[in-house]
């Protein structure tokens, strides 16, 4: 993979994120066999929400992250194909899975299948993030700290790529280890999404931001305010369901 350019790079590891994902999630629908997925026709529809609704939110999660980059040379289309947010994706696809659901008919939760092969599927992209550098504009700010990592232009800056594979490795495996203590269907996903949402919002503050919105926060770190703001309800049950890691 020496010879590949960064984008191909990335290409490469993204396909593979996306390819890997989709096996996990085939595993999992068989292991789990929630009632809501195992209609072969039901669950089709289900993953072209996420994936649509996945699509649209990452791309809208880049245009109003980076306006200036996405909106450059407008009304020329193609910078607005460009980029994408992994935040914008999760919660798009939350909004297209519910869409899915409601035209579908289906009522009962069908997130918890969907955990580990997002964790899988964002770990590996993520080291495509990495290994692309600064083409990939996933990097932290400069950093003095001796496992700060020199992307190609001399400055060692924090790996905030390495940092999210970290906490997306150890977050599953608690949630898995004591899944049994989850009080509702479902809220294994919504553990897991809110951790991430709550991990993007501070770890955002040590990456360069293109453009401040109030209170000094980028736009993927508004979309998780929004998130997190959204499964505050479930909050309190959710809690106790993880307050046994601190015994």
């Amino acid at each position: 993979m020496a010879d590949l350019s960064p984008i191909q790079l990335h290409t490469v590891f993204e396909i593979a994120a996306y390819t890997l994902a989709t096996q996990v999630f085939l595993w999992q629908r068989r292991r789990l066999r929630l009632p809501s997925l195992i209609d072969q026709d039901r669950t089709l529809s289900i993953v072209l929400g996420a994936a649509l609704g996945a699509a649209l939110g990452s791309k809208f999660a880049f245009w109003i992250e980076d306006p200036m980059t996405a909106f450059a040379g407008f009304p020329d289309w193609r910078h607005l194909l460009e980029g994408k947010s992994i935040v914008g994706g999760l919660l798009g696809g939350l909004i297209g899975v519910e869409l899915a659901k409601k035209l579908t008919g289906v009522t009962t939760s069908t997130g918890d299948a969907f955990v580990l092969p997002l964790a899988v599927g964002m770990c590996v992209g993520r080291i495509g993030c990495f290994l692309s550098g600064l083409a990939d504009h996933t990097y932290g700010n400069p950093t003095a700290l001796p496992w700060g990592v020199d992307f190609g232009d001399g400055v060692p800056r924090h790996p905030t790529q390495l940092y999210e594979i970290l906490f997306i490795a150890g977050w599953t495996a608690l949630l898995f280890w004591r899944r049994s203590r989850s009080a509702q269907p479902g809220d294994m996903f919504r553990a897991y999404l809110f951790g991430y949402l709550l991990f993007r919002l501070c770890i955002d503050a040590i990456k360069p931001i293109p453009m401040l919105y109030p209170l000094g926060l980028s736009g993927i770190q508004w979309l998780c305010v929004l998130g997190l703001a959204y499964y505050a309800r479930h909050l309190p049950r959710l809690s106790k369901g993880l307050a046994w890691a601190t015994r």
